[in-house]
């Protein structure tokens, strides 16, 4: 068996989807849309972006699978234009993928199908939500409806910083129409995981639970961000909890889509806020997390063309999906200035020919291009190091290890990835 597969994204999440592709003894090309100085060397990159151009390669050049790894690309009808094709494509169609770039959709959804979730309100005019916030006890949680590259939460702690988001979001625009109707919700406490599941429509498949690290500062303090780190699986969680997020969750949205006439096929993963008042969904998305993409596919050992091509043909039941015993950490290596737009771009990136000969240790790349001969940053998340070890505890070591061997000026990462579980490893 001989067959192509366009990967369509730019980021680690992708790179690290197409790395796992590669390994596949049934695909043998594999081309990436942009892609970036990573996955030319797995594949061939196509330099083009927009939507209507990805279909207009397609109809030239042949392949056999489509794998779309941005969310804004499935908002977009991608997924759509791609089956009106006639190509098996892996990710949702627009109206299944509104349950991650509509929130007041998906909170809503929600709560009519009894999905545990904070308690809400949705607002398109700021006057209502400014008047709203100053009867409510903080911290408060202020979303953009929209898709906004995992900066649109804003954790607010009084009426100052409130009002400011609402300005920032609803007025200044800082994330376009994503911010023209907010969510404000309860603020939860307790410890967040992320949990995939393989979906064809009708069945869903667990992946382990992961945890990524969101928040800019060690501690989990500071602004939101996309995402600086993950490690999985997360230590001591029950079955019984994955069972209830597969049964409570997951089954049910896939049946409710469905009867909708908005059929999920692709990944989809809740965040999941873990309180001391029992778990909550935070969030839901309809594809790859990344980071989280890039500790799974170093553990997954089933073929990942196999698993999509059975969710494409609607028998992921018929799939026994392996993955492996020990632990990844994945941790992101930043721009100085991230999460805002005061970064620079264009700086030299020196080391990481120190790690391409390490089993245990991989990069996927992000915001990274060839100047000449010369590896320079070209946006906020830089480059990520993947490490797999027998252990949590080897993982992380061995990705801190991997760290110190590379270097551009303003590098920003956190220090306590996978802190918090190995610290519950000791109390377990």
């Amino acid at each position: 068996m001989s067959m192509k597969v366009l990967v369509v994204g730019r980021y680690g999440g992708e790179h690290a989807l197409a790395w796992k592709l590669h390994q596949s003894a049934k695909v043998s090309k594999i081309y990436i849309a942009p892609g970036n100085a990573g996955t030319v060397t797995i594949g061939e990159n196509i330099p083009i972006t927009s939507a209507e151009d990805i279909i207009s390669w397609l109809k030239i050049n042949k392949v056999d699978l489509v794998l779309i790894g941005s969310a804004s690309y499935l908002a977009d009808g991608l997924a759509d234009k791609i089956q009106q094709l006639k190509l098996p494509v892996f990710g949702p169609t627009k109206a299944a993928a509104q349950i991650e770039w509509s929130k007041s959709f998906a909170k809503k959804f929600m709560r009519e199908e009894g999905i545990p979730t904070a308690a809400f309100e949705i607002f398109s005019d700021i006057g209502q939500a400014r008047q709203y916030v100053k009867n409510k006890r903080f911290p408060l949680v202020i979303k953009a409806d929209g898709l906004a590259f995992g900066l649109g939460t804003v954790i607010v702690k009084n009426l100052e910083e409130a009002e400011l988001a609402l300005y920032d979001l609803m007025v200044k625009k800082i994330f376009g129409r994503a911010g023209e109707i907010v969510i404000i919700e309860e603020f939860l406490e307790g410890e967040e995981i992320s949990v995939h599941a393989f979906c064809d429509g009708e069945n869903a498949e667990l992946f382990p639970a992961s945890q990524d690290h969101k928040r800019l500062l060690d501690g989990d303090k500071g602004p939101n961000t996309g995402g600086l780190g993950v490690i999985a699986p997360v230590p001591g969680l029950s079955d019984k909890l994955l069972t209830e997020i597969r049964g409570q969750v997951i089954l049910p949205i896939m049946k409710e889509l469905k009867k909708l006439g908005k059929p999920f096929l692709g990944v989809m993963y809740p965040g999941i806020m873990i309180t001391k008042n029992g778990w909550r969904v935070l969030e839901v998305n309809v594809r790859f997390g990344d980071p989280e993409a890039q500790c799974y596919m170093r553990l997954l050992k089933t073929d990942l063309y196999e698993i999509i091509v059975a969710c494409i043909g609607g028998k992921l039941d018929k799939v026994k999906i392996e993955w492996e015993s020990g632990s990844a950490c994945c941790v992101v290596l930043a721009a100085a200035g991230y999460p805002s737009e005061n970064y620079k771009i264009g700086v030299p990136v020196f080391g990481l020919e120190r790690l391409t000969k390490n089993n245990h240790t991989l990069l996927f790349y992000s915001n990274i291009k060839r100047n000449n001969n010369q590896l320079v940053t070209s946006g906020p998340r830089v480059i990520s190091v993947s490490s797999t070890g027998l252990t949590l505890k080897e993982a992380v070591s061995r990705a801190y290890q991997g760290i110190d061997k590379i270097h551009f000026d303003g590098m920003y990462y956190r220090k306590d990835i996978g802190e918090k579980a190995l610290l519950r490893l000791k109390q377990i």
